[in-house]
């Protein structure tokens, strides 16, 4: 009798550390509610992207901001009348699209209402925006995500990675969600599209130790080229993260972080690693990088979701169910 039940406690522990994050996430999760819900997304985030080019940036930032405060629940998504909300925390501030998500969700819900959650669109229109430019999926979105009912702006303001975070910080932020420095150098390579305001690394180009100098590791001439974009105290300019390359999604940023071009302290953070900096010297390849993107993109959507019962499908991005 000891003996069966010992055998049994076994089988369950080893099924519970079996079990990976997100495992209640599946291919095709609304074939049978929704048949249409994934193509409605990815139809509506093309007319999006032809409006307006820069989004692919702004849905992969604003999915990756979602993902690392209460997991991939959409949270990001939430107004307040009180202003406490995720999205009224300072790194949230200069997040768009959440218009596109909105509107998207809108075309979603005429045709299948209450039944996808705003989660998985977020994830999907992030995933559909970038492929564009390749006209076909750059990474595989399992979907069955369920809304979150809870925005703070504190939790944004504990959990979300700063631009100006040493390697140290980094490590542990991504560890926190289940990720590794392998996750945390591919995932940095997603600033190969977008750009950065003039004040999340304007430290870097005149007062980087408090004394009013520049910061020793970042190429001299790259760094001239920005002061002359980004004067002292510019509060609301923004440069390419990505120079001249900031609408195509490649491995150049990898490229230019290894002549110390990287635009963030966070950015030039990953070459003071051994490790790290090895693993940045091979995404340089464009096929591997992609491979290896395809698989942490997958990783961080599954970061603690909500599946099963828990949470909510709202039927608005911006509010909870009344």
């Amino acid at each position: 009798m000891k003996l069966n039940v010992l055998l049994l406690t076994l089988v369950v522990l080893f099924s519970l550390l079996g079990c990976s994050q997100g495992s209640s996430l599946r291919k095709k999760f609304y074939k049978n509610t929704c048949s249409r819900a994934e193509d409605i997304v990815k139809e509506e985030t093309e007319k999006h992207v032809a409006a307006n080019p820069k989004l692919p940036a702004k849905l992969l930032r604003m999915h990756f901001h979602d993902c690392f405060v209460r997991g991939c629940d959409g949270s990001v998504l939430l107004n307040s009348t009180t202003k406490t909300a995720e999205k009224d925390a300072i790194p949230n501030l200069s997040l768009s699209g959440f218009d596109a998500i909105d509107a998207i969700k809108e075309k979603v819900e005429e045709v299948c209402p209450g039944v996808v959650s705003c989660a998985d669109i977020l994830a999907l229109a992030a995933r559909d925006s970038v492929s564009i430019q390749f006209n076909q999926p750059m990474w595989e979105v399992l979907t069955g995500r369920r809304d979150g009912r809870v925005s703070l702006i504190t939790e944004a303001l504990l959990n979300l990675p700063a631009p100006f975070a040493n390697f140290t910080q980094l490590e542990q932020s991504f560890e926190s969600k289940g990720l590794n420095v392998h996750d945390l150098v591919v995932l940095s390579g997603g600033h190969t599209i977008g750009v950065g305001h003039c004040s999340l690394f304007s430290n870097r180009l005149y007062n980087f130790t408090g004394k009013g100098d520049q910061d020793p590791t970042l190429d001299a001439r790259y760094a001239e080229s920005l002061k002359s974009k980004c004067p002292q105290n510019d509060r609301t300019t923004t440069v390419e993260m990505d120079p001249n390359s900031s609408l195509k999604f490649d491995s150049n940023y990898y490229s230019n972080l290894l002549q110390n071009k990287g635009l963030f302290q966070s950015d030039a953070a990953l070459l003071t690693n051994k490790i790290a900096r090895k693993k940045a010297v091979n995404l340089v390849d464009q096929t591997d990088f992609f491979t290896e993107f395809r698989q942490s993109m997958k990783r961080m959507g599954a970061i603690e979701v909500l599946t099963g019962t828990a949470g909510e499908i709202r039927t608005k991005c911006w509010k909870v169910n009344s």
